[in-house]
């Protein structure tokens, strides 16, 4: 019977540079992961808040002066906007893009709301400004409960009342965690709001 035939020191060599380089990717990767490196494709376009902030329940009304909860709103992606009844030329172009990013998600449309919280009283005129817009929900209150809606998604440029005309994210759990100015381009906003629908498990 033939002796059993022996590894080469050669084959032996090999072996050990393969799991010597499989070992070196890995930690590599645990290096860069753990120092906040992210590849430049997964680089979102808003503006992210870190760490994300849970937005506290506010009591609102609908248009029909029917109680509403913001907090009533967990569970779907909201894009948010606050702006004044008379709804002037940047109001609608952000109640059109949240339209039309929205729709653009096809399939997972289901997965996004619209809001449109009013920041003062006079909305006799509203009916006709939101014929286009359906599927948007428009909230009023209290000038304190507006006040106190609007400061939760303060940045460094202001607040929502300050006439930023900003969109605002809130995730599924009630989280404000992105924004975006008045200029945005809608078809970045919707690569991210696809990406967030993609790589999301809630909502």
């Amino acid at each position: 019977m033939k002796p059993p035939v022996q590894p080469s020191r050669r084959g032996r060599w090999v072996v050990l540079g393969l799991g010597a380089l499989i070992l070196s990717g890995f930690v590599g990767s645990v290096v860069l992961v753990e120092s906040g490196w992210r590849p430049g494709a997964t680089r979102n376009y808003g503006e992210l808040v870190t760490p994300a902030r849970p937005v506290a329940d506010a009591l609102l009304t609908d248009l029909e002066g029917r109680p509403v909860r913001f907090s009533a709103f967990k569970g779907k992606w909201t894009l948010v906007y606050f702006g004044r009844a008379a709804c002037a030329k940047p109001c609608i172009d952000n109640l059109y893009k949240m339209r039309q990013i929205t729709a653009a998600q096809g399939r997972e449309a289901y997965r996004v709301r619209q809001m449109f919280i009013v920041t003062d009283a006079d909305t006799d005129g509203m009916p006709g400004v939101l014929a286009d817009y359906p599927a948007t929900q428009v909230l009023r209150g209290s000038p304190q409960a507006v006040n106190e809606l609007a400061a939760q998604f303060a940045l460094s440029a202001g607040t929502p009342l300050e006439g930023l005309h900003r969109v605002y994210v809130v995730d599924p759990l009630g989280n404000f965690m992105m924004s975006y100015p008045a200029d945005a381009d809608p078809r970045r906003m919707h690569k991210d709001l696809s990406l967030l629908l993609r790589v999301s498990y809630i909502g």
